[in-house]
């Protein structure tokens, strides 16, 4: 990981994002449990990047390895940790806002984002297995919001969801552009060290007094989140973000899991029919991804 490029290693790759989902999984449930016992979203986001870039900091300081975080992208850095910050609200605010499991469900809409990011973005056409993948996914997501029927979920809570899976899909394809020029320690300090100091602003107007019992659930799930970003942020640098997504989907399971275990709820049927249909838009947009990235390299040489 010092160098500021990896070889591919796709199984390695996809590993790292099978442990990224878990990690993310439960700390999405500490999160919503942290909230429920008192803890404010502004705290929860403080506490996670100030404990990241800590443990880090202090990690990299101790192993002499403190230059791998010098760059000559501050700029792009910065971009990184301006999206990301706005993003953690919304993906936080999701999980306070939405059972687990939903959650859970509507942020597998990244990869239809991905694709509608990728023509605004990139002007890429889009062929019609994409566009019936992102028409699929859709119909999912409102198979699982199910408006208008006596099991709806909040509807705010909702766009709140969509709206976090728009910014993780931005936020990864920075992170892979970042990829190709930073070490993944770097990336990682850069955005807690630039998010950190802006999210203690908002301390004293939110913070208030916990039990050991909440502080402890506040550390694990900011322990949980640094966890996460180092092996997301490695995920990307050994593979793809088209080839390793499909693991994501694996959150579901622990989200519908502890939404069990922690908070006693039981998803509906609707989940189970709209559930499946976003992750075969995803998968559908994977296999097309993979597609044309291999038809790319000979492009060239025709």
């Amino acid at each position: 990981m010092d160098g500021s490029i990896a070889r591919p290693r796709p199984m390695l790759a996809l590993f790292l994002r099978l442990a990224t989902a878990l990690s993310l999984a439960t700390m999405s449930m500490l999160v919503k449990l942290a909230q429920q016992r008192g803890a404010h979203l502004a705290e929860l986001i403080f506490w996670r990047q100030a404990i990241t870039v800590a443990l880090v900091g202090g990690g990299l300081l101790l192993a002499g390895r403190l230059a791998t975080v010098r760059t000559k992208r501050f700029g792009a850095h910065a971009r990184r940790a301006l999206l990301g910050l706005i993003g953690m609200f919304f993906v936080y605010g999701a999980v306070i806002l939405l059972p687990l499991a939903e959650a859970t469900t509507i942020s597998f809409t990244t990869p239809m984002f991905a694709v509608l990011l990728s023509l605004v973005l990139f002007r890429e056409r889009i062929g019609l297995y994409r566009w019936a993948a992102v028409a699929i996914g859709f119909a999912g997501v409102l198979i699982v919001l199910q408006p208008g029927g006596s099991g709806a979920i909040d509807p705010f809570g909702a766009a709140i969801g969509l709206i976090a899976a728009l910014f993780v899909a931005l936020i990864s394809l920075q992170i892979q552009d970042l990829n190709t020029t930073e070490s993944p320690w770097s990336i990682i300090f850069w955005f807690t060290a630039l998010t950190a100091p802006i999210a203690a602003l908002a301390l004293p107007f939110v913070a208030t007094a916990h039990d050991p019992a909440t502080w402890g659930i506040i550390l694990a799930m900011a322990l949980c989140g640094a966890l996460a970003q180092v092996l997301l942020t490695s995920s990307l640098r050994f593979g793809s973000a088209a080839t390793i997504i499909v693991m994501d989907y694996t959150s579901l399971i622990w989200a519908t899991i502890y939404g069990f275990a922690i908070f006693g709820r039981v998803p509906p049927s609707t989940l189970w029919i709209g559930a499946p249909l976003i992750i075969l838009a995803g998968l559908v947009i994977f296999y097309r991804e993979r597609q044309i990235a291999r038809r790319k390299p000979a492009e060239p040489v025709s």
